[in-house]
C-alpha cells in the first residue's frame, strides 16, 4: 500500500531532481547499512517525501557522500542523509513488517507469512524503541480488518484507519509542529488507501478480496468518486504545505503535493486503459 507519493519528474528543475534522487539514495543506503538487503527491498518514494519534509521543517544537518551501490556499480551517486533518514528507515521496516503480518492474518498470504518471518528479527529493536507507534499501527490495521470483515462500504471509515496510521508516522516530535504533521499524514494516508483500492480493483475482483470501491460497479462512477475524494484530501495537504516554513526543498515538496500525486493517478488510469485495450484485442 505504498509508493504513491512521488515527484512529477518532468516539472522539476535539474538540480531539484538530482537532490530528490540523492535523498532517495541516502534512504536506500541507510536501509542497507541498518537492515541489509531485506531493508533495501522495503524502500518507497513515500518515505523519501517524509525525509525531505522533516529535514526541511526542522532544518536538519545533512551528510552528503558519493558512493557506488549494487544498482549503480559503475558510477558513484550522490547520497544525502539526515536524522530523519534514520527515522524513516526504521518506520519503513516497521510498517512493511506490520503490513506483511496483517496480510498473513487477513488473507493467509504466503508472501505475507514469509516476508514477516524474514523481517521479524530485524524489526524487534524498532518495536521496542517505538512501542507506542507499533501499538497505534497494529490498532489501526486491526480496525481496518474489522471493516473488511464487515464488508464496509464507508470510504471515510476504511480510509480513516490508514489515515490515523500515517498521522502517527508523521508525528516526528512532540512539539508545536506535531498537529500539522499529523493532519498532513492523516490526509495523505486516506489518499494512499483510496488510490491503492482503485489501483487494485481489477485484481480484487478476480480474487474476491475486499475492496471498499466494489459498491461502485460503474467504472466512470467509481473513477469520479475516487477523484473527488482525492481532490479534497490533497487540498487539505496543500494548505498545510503552504503554512509550514519549508524554506529548504520547498520546490520539491510542492511538486509532490501539487503534481506528483496526480502523476501517479494518471499512470494508473493509463495502465487500466491499456489493460482494457489488450483484453479487447484478445476477445477479437
Amino acid at each position: 500500500m505504498f509508493g504513491y507519493i512521488g515527484v512529477n519528474r518532468g516539472e522539476l528543475k535539474v538540480r531539484e531532481l538530482e537532490r530528490y534522487r540523492a535523498f532517495y539514495c541516502g534512504l536506500c543506503e541507510t536501509l542497507r547499512k541498518k537492515y541489509g538487503l531485506s531493508g533495501q527491498l522495503t524502500l518507497t518514494y513515500d518515505m523519501t517525501f517524509l525525509v525531505l519534509l522533516l529535514s526541511s521543517l526542522y532544518e536538519l544537518k545533512e551528510k552528503e557522500e558519493n558512493k557506488r551501490c549494487l544498482v549503480h556499480p559503475l558510477k558513484k551517486h550522490r547520497q544525502i542523509r539526515t536524522r530523519a533518514t534514520r527515522y524513516a528507515a526504521d518506520m519503513n521496516l516497521l510498517l512493511t513488517y506490520e503490513h506483511l503480518l496483517d496480510d498473513w492474518m487477513d488473507e493467509h498470504s504466503v508472501t505475507g507469512k514469509a516476508g514477516s518471518l524474514w523481517l521479524r528479527g530485524r524489526v524487534r529493536r524498532i518495536q521496542h524503541r517505538y512501542a507506542h507507534k507499533t501499538e497505534v499501527f497494529r490498532k489501526e490495521l486491526a480496525e481496518l480488518h474489522t471493516y473488511e470483515q464487515q464488508n464496509s462500504t464507508s470510504l471515510d471509515a476504511a480510509s480513516g484507519c490508514f489515515g490515523r496510521l500515517m498521522a502517527e508516522l508523521f508525528a516526528y516530535k512532540r512539539d508545536s509542529w506535531e498537529p500539522y504533521l499529523r493532519k498532513l499524514g492523516f490526509f495523505l494516508g486516506k489518499y494512499i488507501y483510496l488510490l491503492d483500492a482503485f489501483d487494485d480493483y481489477a485484481k480484487d475482483e478476480k480474487t474476491g478480496n475486499y475492496n471498499v470501491l466494489r459498491q461502485f460497479e460503474d467504472e466512470q462512477v467509481r473513477q469520479e468518486r475516487v477523484r473527488e475524494a482525492m481532490m479534497m484530501m490533497i487540498a487539505e495537504c496543500a494548505q498545510i504545505i503552504e503554512f509550514l516554513p519549508l524554506l529548504r526543498d520547498e520546490g520539491i515538496l510542492k511538486n509532490i503535493v501539487y503534481s506528483g500525486v496526480w502523476t501517479r493517478w494518471n499512470q494508473i488510469l493509463y495502465k487500466q486503459k491499456e489493460g482494457e485495450r489488450k483484453d479487447g484485442k484478445r476477445s477479437l
